[in-house]
């Protein structure tokens, strides 16, 4: 096993989360209303035309004008033509550094050659798809297996979304129990049940918009870092059907965005084994990003089952897939256990599913992050870029907080999903929703001025490199960043 990691020390995480209280408490610092204004007129209105022009037309047939929530950008979504290494370009021939990183998928960089053309050899002979078996399945499977020790089995899916959603089955079928509990605040997909306690700890149904309350009825949440409010759930629903399993996110929710204490994953892990539910570990960024071993190799945990998403296709369409231990992912394939019982499948579809596009292409990008040592160097661009942005958070005096995750790293000027609801307190939900919501808009305006200066964020507080980095090329949009903060300052107390 590959126990090279992205992340050289670890953060204290106590020590974040404090100066992230501290910034959820202070006025707003964000792009000057005047500067702001000149980023609209004097990049969006005359550098971005033909993007301006293409999202006009596109907003005319598709809802909001994107089809992805990652493309939404203040004051409109560019059109982007070009992807290469640490470098995206735009229809106006604008040139950027990629933090976005498609979300997090692309470790080598975008569109690394040496994958795209075994790709491009796979479409000469086979195709995208035939809907029956390929080489690649079991290739991209035996590597998965071969790189994260907990990973017996691998089911390929065709998004994160899928795979939580089959993790919950599996989990329900394995323990014969009801509940799933989730961390307050993390992302485990859009369906329905899972959408609970979404980005704010604490929100529960509240930012679920169209999805019916009765969804809810076996989902809980509890605070991150709180394994006594885990404990509480897990004791009382030993009394109403029992835990069938726990969600984690093991850098935190969001992709850390509330950093978890060290060995907060591993009192995790002992609950999980004192009550009977399955650990599931979702792993959609943090796989083979923060080492072939994934998250869990780091921090020497055993899941039950892992959640996979986004870098198992490359960067490819259909990047899903739930790994595990055997016991438990046999309830994806029909036949008998060893004592001769009937197993009932978990019901899991999809006729995408590891199509050969999507196998080849998360085979070879697999194959080349570990002969690369890609995560690893990947975790290097992002101490160099964290401690550049140190450095100027001090240099403008700003009440910002600076942190990552080996190559997963957050610029927090807001501090919008740090926020939490205690419902004990229902007074204050109207005032902390219209408080994030307000910091939200403004997380909306760094993200421009971002994208003015050559910075493409994921939504103006979070940064993902790549091994496609080089220390010059951090220490260049370093100076990208510093020329942001100079038009930075108090916004006036009665901003809207």
């Amino acid at each position: 096993m590959d126990t090279r990691f992205a992340i050289a020390e670890y953060h204290d995480a106590a020590a974040v989360n404090r100066e992230l209280d501290a910034l959820i408490k202070k006025p707003i610092y964000s792009v000057k209303p005047d500067v702001l204004k000149t980023y609209e007129e004097e990049y969006y209105e005359k550098k971005c035309v033909k993007s301006k022009e293409a999202i006009t037309k596109a907003r005319e047939i598709i809802p909001g004008g994107v089809q992805h929530n990652l493309a939404f950008n203040y004051p409109f979504p560019l059109q982007f033509t070009k992807a290469e290494g640490a470098y995206l370009y735009d229809v106006d021939g604008n040139k950027y550094f990629d933090f976005l990183q498609a979300g997090g998928p692309t470790v080598l960089g975008s569109n690394p050659k040496v994958v795209r053309e075994q790709v491009i050899d796979l479409l000469n002979t086979c195709g995208p798809s035939t809907g029956l078996f390929h080489e690649f399945e079991y290739k991209l499977a035996k590597k998965i297996s071969d790189s994260v020790e907990t990973v017996d089995m691998f089911r390929m899916l065709g998004s994160g979304t899928e795979a939580c959603m089959a993790a919950a089955r599996i989990a329900r079928l394995a323990t014969k129990n009801k509940y799933i509990i989730k961390m307050g605040g993390a992302y485990h997909g859009w369906s329905d049940p899972l959408a609970y306690g979404i980005r704010v700890s604490g929100t529960k149904f509240t930012q679920a918009h169209g999805v019916t309350l009765n969804a809810f009825k076996y989902t809980q949440e509890f605070p991150p870092n709180d394994l006594d409010a885990l404990e509480r759930l897990l004791r009382l629903n030993q009394f109403r059907g029992g835990t069938a399993a726990v969600y984690i996110e093991p850098v935190g929710p969001e992709s850390g965005t509330t950093p978890l204490n060290k060995d907060f994953n591993k009192g995790v892990e002992r609950l999980c084994r004192k009550y009977g539910a399955l650990l599931i570990f979702d792993e959609v960024v943090t796989g083979f990003r923060i080492g072939m071993a994934g998250a869990q190799g780091y921090f020497g945990v055993s899941p039950d089952l892992t959640i996979f998403g986004k870098v198992i296709a490359g960067g490819y369409p259909g990047a899903g897939g739930v790994g595990g231990k055997r016991e438990y992912m046999k309830y994806l394939g029909a036949g008998l256990d060893s004592s001769g019982k009937k197993i009932h499948k978990a019901l899991v579809g999809g006729t995408m599913s590891a199509n050969p596009l999507s196998c080849a292409a998360g085979y070879y990008t697999l194959e080349e992050i570990e002969k690369q040592n890609a995560c690893q160097k990947a975790g290097q661009m992002g101490d160099r870029l964290t401690a550049g942005l140190k450095e100027l958070v001090a240099k403008h005096n700003l009440p910002f907080v600076v942190w990552n995750e080996g190559s997963i790293c957050h610029l927090e000027t807001v501090g919008t999903m740090h926020f939490a609801i205690n419902w004990k307190k229902p007074w204050e939900i109207p005032n902390i929703l219209s408080e994030t919501s307000k910091r939200q808009k403004e997380m909306e305006h760094m993200g421009c001025a971002y994208m003015a200066e050559g910075l493409v964020t994921l939504a103006g507080s979070r940064l993902y490199t790549s091994a496609a980095y080089t220390p010059k090329m951090i220490d260049q949009a370093l100076t990208c960043f510093d020329k942001v903060f100079d038009g930075v300052g108090l916004l006036p107390v009665d901003k809207k």
